[in-house]
């Protein structure tokens, strides 16, 4: 419970940059990978962004405990990210998100 509170509020506080809230489709494409994404996909997705081998597994080692979240918790988890993506003025949840959630 405590971990997917903190996952949610991080996503809160990064999803939208910029005194605009634009939001910033990588991040909002690694939230949704977070949840969804296969490890091995995942880490291929975190990969480019050139972080040392020691965050990227750390950041795999989350991602493991979010695995095992029901898929209820974790759809619960999709539909506030969806919120605030929505209310930041994003427009491609379709592409980040599948499809028998949305």
């Amino acid at each position: 419970m405590r971990l997917s509170l903190t996952v949610l509020l991080v996503t809160l506080a990064l999803c939208c940059y910029e005194a605009s809230a634009i939001v910033c489709p990588h991040l909002a494409s690694d939230n949704a990978g977070f949840l969804w994404e296969p490890d091995e996909a995942y880490r291929k997705q975190i990969e480019m962004y050139q972080a040392p081998a020691e965050a990227v597994e750390a950041k795999l080692q989350v991602k493991r405990c979010v695995n095992d979240f029901s898929k209820e918790k974790r759809l619960l988890l999709t539909k506030a990210l969806t919120k605030v993506l929505v209310k930041c003025g994003y427009e491609d949840l379709e592409r980040l998100l599948p499809l028998n959630i949305l």
